[in-house]
């Protein structure tokens, strides 16, 4: 059997709209809009300090509850927000909220679909938290494409490290030479996976990328479908 491994977050599950979305609910419903200017400035620092703390949750330097919190926390208190309620508040609300938005990239179910019909295996390997990723694909109804799910935190092992490219393919009853990981990370997804002996294609819609001969690279979903099979 041939086996595609998916990312979830920015891969499927486009997470920058389906995030934006619940920041706004609670920007709004917290009443933080008398505190802060505006909600596009509140968005585009939290932004950066999130990616600051997940870059630091990713090398094993931060805890998961520290990063949940402390995104919030720094955030706010640039804008002078110290309320301890309220960051609590939003770091909860935004756990609560976010996994049960469901924009996904165009073409997602229909590609998932595909695939499914050709006899493909699909499993999911990701980074981001057990308890909103199962929330994510359920509401999204991407739950039944996906035979394997691995979140890095139950392995005790982020990706891009090969253990958990190598506990997912144990799993699965995989072979590295009949699998392919599918991710927009090209160090954590597709380099991660090629170190564990797997092929990668990776999702860049925008272009993030400029790569060299070796990686294989879409911009968008619907291209797996014709280019799966030459690489697997």
């Amino acid at each position: 059997m041939k086996h595609l491994f998916f990312d979830l977050d920015r891969t499927l599950w486009d997470f920058e709209k389906n995030s934006e979305k619940a920041l706004h609910i609670l920007f709004h419903e917290l009443g933080l809009d008398n505190d802060i200017p505006s909600f596009e400035s509140f968005h585009a620092l939290y932004k950066d300090k999130n990616a600051q703390l997940w870059k630091l949750y990713g090398s094993g330097k931060m805890s998961k509850q520290d990063l949940r919190s402390g995104r919030f926390r720094i955030t706010l208190e640039s804008f002078g927000v110290q309320d301890e309620s309220i960051i609590e508040k939003i770091s909860q609300g935004y756990i609560d909220i976010s996994p049960r938005q469901t924009e996904l990239f165009p073409g997602a179910i229909e590609t998932l679909q595909e695939l499914k019909e050709k006899g493909y295996l699909m499993h999911i390997i990701t980074n981001g938290f057990k308890e909103v990723q199962y929330i994510k694909l359920e509401n999204s109804n991407l739950s039944d494409f996906f035979k394997i799910i691995v979140c890095s935190e139950e392995v005790g092992k982020n990706k891009p490290a090969p253990d958990i490219f190598h506990h997912a393919m144990g799993l699965a009853g995989a072979r590295a030479d009949r699998s392919l990981m599918i991710g927009d990370d090209l160090d954590v997804d597709i380099i991660g996976a090629n170190n564990a002996g797997m092929k990668g294609i990776l999702f860049d819609p925008h272009d993030h990328y400029t790569l060299e001969e070796n990686i294989v690279k879409i911009k968008s979903l619907p291209q797996l479908t014709e280019l799966i099979p030459v690489l697997l």
